[in-house]
């Protein structure tokens, strides 16, 4: 142990000290905070509160060997193995992306859209977050996941598992000539690998370097491939009036919205995130 002594302000003053390189001083206590709440079940004004307190040596590791991994720059999900989304506790890991806050949002918009919503096909579905969230509000809808990695599918089964939700998983890689979507679709929605290969140096090594690029990234060159491709097979797919969603990147969403108008799709649109970001399309079939 590198702790002077066994009490939480000697252990928050090591997190401070070895995540300085990679955190904000408010980043490391939220990241100190979430690791006393998932290894010992301290809320943040206990940790605030009692700085003072020793530690037994039991709880001593289990706050403190976390941060060995997380000052190579792993990202706290991976090393606690679990993220919150939508109200539900997801298994992640290396093989699938952390969801984000603003997947959660597509979620939201997907589910206040109105439409008729009986089957529903999540394609890159990594852990299963936008499948399992739709799933668990919209129980009597028959729910699809599709992922071009088993790896990630092992993932997504364990979450519906854990979860009690039925989703039926499907491995295939969307961009095979070969591969068809479930027909009769009240819904096709997707998360796509969406941020050109030459974006890397602006990205924080947490990323780059521990979540799976396959999820990532796409050619400079082609940034739209997925959603050309999805929306392509979404035609058929889809029923009339049904609807299209995608998560996308800022800079490209336009660009999508001119590709579905020019596929036919009524309506595509661009709706913004929390932030204000350029983030969600909209078409519908």
């Amino acid at each position: 142990m590198r702790t002077a002594d066994n009490r939480v302000g000697s252990v928050l003053e090591q997190y401070k000290v070895q995540l300085a390189d990679l955190y904000s001083p408010g980043e490391v206590m939220a990241i100190a905070r979430t690791v006393f709440a998932d290894q010992l079940g301290w809320d943040a004004a206990r940790v605030q509160l009692d700085q003072h307190l020793a530690l037994s040596e039991s709880e001593l590791l289990k706050v403190y060997m976390p941060l060995k991994r997380l000052r190579t720059g792993e990202p706290l999900q991976y090393v606690l193995g679990t993220v919150e989304f939508h109200g539900m506790r997801l298994h992640v890991g290396p093989s699938v992306l952390i969801p984000r806050p603003e997947t959660e949002e597509l979620v939201e918009l997907v589910l206040a859209s109105g439409k008729q919503r009986l089957r529903i096909l999540d394609i890159g579905t990594g852990s299963g977050c936008i499948a399992l969230a739709l799933k668990r509000a919209l129980l009597t809808a028959e729910v699809f996941g599709m992922d071009v990695s088993e790896a990630a599918l092992a993932v997504a089964r364990r979450n519906a598992a854990e979860l009690g939700l039925a989703v039926n998983w499907m491995l295939a890689d969307v961009l095979l000539e070969s591969t068809r979507l479930p027909q009769q679709l009240d819904v096709v929605v997707s998360n796509p690998p969406y941020v050109p290969v030459k974006d890397r140096s602006t990205m924080t090594t947490q990323v780059v370097d521990h979540e799976p690029h396959i999820a990532l990234f796409v050619p400079d060159e082609d940034p739209l491939r997925f959603y050309r491709t999805i929306a392509r097979k979404a035609w058929d797919a889809l029923v009339p009036g049904g609807e299209l969603w995608f998560e996308g990147h800022h800079h490209h969403a336009p660009d999508a919205v001119t590709m579905l108008a020019d596929l036919g799709y009524a309506s595509p649109r661009v709706m913004r995130d929390l932030s204000g970001a350029q983030r969600f399309i909209h078409a519908i079939r």
